[in-house]
């Protein structure tokens, strides 16, 4: 991916000594032109190509910032009610995350979304503990972390 990322760079530079006009939108329009020949070029080179990954990324900040509004106003609303029907509760989360990054990034999303927060992993990091301020389906906490933080790691990693 660096090589790509280097790659792309050089064919931007390359493309504003061409044009002799050294402004970021001849930048930005030869770094483009590099996107492009890199994807005409990946099936040639044998290489995934970056921005896959770059496009996951981003994929994954606007699930994560979707998921923070959405914890936030759940917790406006328990705060803003009369009666406290809340069941707090700690979940043992199974993940298939497997390096220390993965598992890192995963438990710092769900601290960072207002209501959770990731206490433990087990000591084979096969689970992940986490505590929840409303937990009226654990099946259904466990899976919306599967189907979104978890999931879009996973898309960003492999």
């Amino acid at each position: 991916m660096a090589f790509q990322i280097l790659l792309n760079l050089v064919i931007a530079i390359i493309w504003v000594n061409f044009q002799n006009s050294y402004t970021a939108v001849d930048f930005l329009i030869g770094y483009v032109v590099g996107i492009f020949t890199l994807f005409v070029l990946r099936r040639f080179l044998k290489f995934d190509f970056y921005m896959r990954r770059v496009w996951a990324i981003i994929k994954l900040i606007i699930l994560f910032i979707k998921e923070l509004i959405l914890a936030n106003l759940d917790v406006i609303k328990i705060v803003l009610s009369p009666k406290m029907n809340i069941q707090p509760g700690i979940i043992a989360v199974p993940t298939k995350l497997k390096s220390d990054w993965e598992l890192s990034l995963l438990a710092t999303l769900i601290t960072l979304t207002p209501g959770t927060l990731s206490m433990d992993f087990s000591d084979d990091n096969k689970y992940i503990y986490v505590h929840s301020i409303n937990v009226p389906n654990k099946e259904q906490m466990i899976r919306d972390i599967h189907d979104t933080f978890e999931r879009a790691i996973l898309e960003v990693t492999k």
